[in-house]
């Protein structure tokens, strides 16, 4: 039987499939462990520098939770580690792009939303539609960080999934791109950020989290103590040097 989660790297860039597209997508078990097994991987992988996450075929990159496992098990609170929840139960230092095609939908949607950069495809469709099924999403409180409070609001109390272009406008998403280019143009991206110096943007991922729930001082600090070490680093020192020898930066991560 066919993993439903794969992962491979291709020259510095992991790429994490969910493959269950006959379920689009839909969260179980075996995807949950998959997903836990892959973030873990792409971590501790040193010939990845970015993950790409995104789903088989073209209908869902996720279509949440799987509805009839759930009632099978008869499942009340899910359990917080059904599947990773980068910030929450599960720290990834590297970047992490969302590559959307088709619907992403509740479980879907936070695997969407928990990552760092976000393409998606012209006939994505992002929505929280637990309201309508009598379910919960706690794990959209942090969307007003990402989206004005009333399109959080709107999402959460209407049920109604919107379309890439909203999805874009509101912040949500950073590119929008036709279905069959969706690939391409998340690899480019992912390749743009992995060609830049590691403890760089790792730092700067790490500031941009950290920010939230910080008062501007606060905020600041947090910034100087994260980018001390970068400045000190071997790497900072090859920036400057490649610059001035006119050739591209070799860098050490160090």
């Amino acid at each position: 039987m066919a993993e439903p989660v794969r992962y491979h790297v291709e020259e510095g860039v992991a790429w994490l499939v969910i493959d269950r597209p006959e379920a689009r997508n839909a969260i179980n078990r075996a995807v949950g462990a998959g997903l836990w097994d892959g973030f873990r991987r792409f971590e501790a992988d040193p010939a990845a520098a970015v993950l790409v996450l995104t789903g088989a075929g073209d209908a869902a990159f996720c279509a949440g939770a799987d509805l009839k496992e759930m009632a099978a098990l008869g499942m009340t609170v899910p359990p917080e580690d059904m599947a990773p929840h980068l910030g929450r139960n599960l720290q990834v230092t590297k970047p992490v792009i969302a590559a959307v095609n088709g619907v992403a939908l509740g479980g879907g949607f936070l695997l969407a939303q928990m990552c760092d950069l976000c393409v998606a495809a012209s006939s994505a469709r992002f929505g929280i539609t637990e309201a309508r099924w009598g379910r919960g999403a706690p794990w959209a409180a942090p969307l007003p960080w990402l989206v004005p409070p009333r399109v959080a609001l709107e999402l959460l109390l209407t049920a109604e999934p919107i379309g890439a272009r909203r999805a874009y406008e509101v912040g949500l998403v950073n590119r929008v791109v036709p279905d069959a280019a969706l690939r391409e143009e998340a690899g480019r991206l992912a390749a743009t950020v992995a060609a830049n110096a590691p403890l760089s943007v790792r730092a700067a991922k790490a500031m941009v989290h950290a920010a939230a729930g910080r008062d501007l001082d606060g905020a600041l600090d947090e910034g100087w103590r994260l980018f001390e070490p970068v400045y000190l680093s071997e790497d900072a020192q090859e920036g400057p040097r490649a610059f001035l020898e006119k050739r591209p930066p070799v860098w050490k991560g160090r």
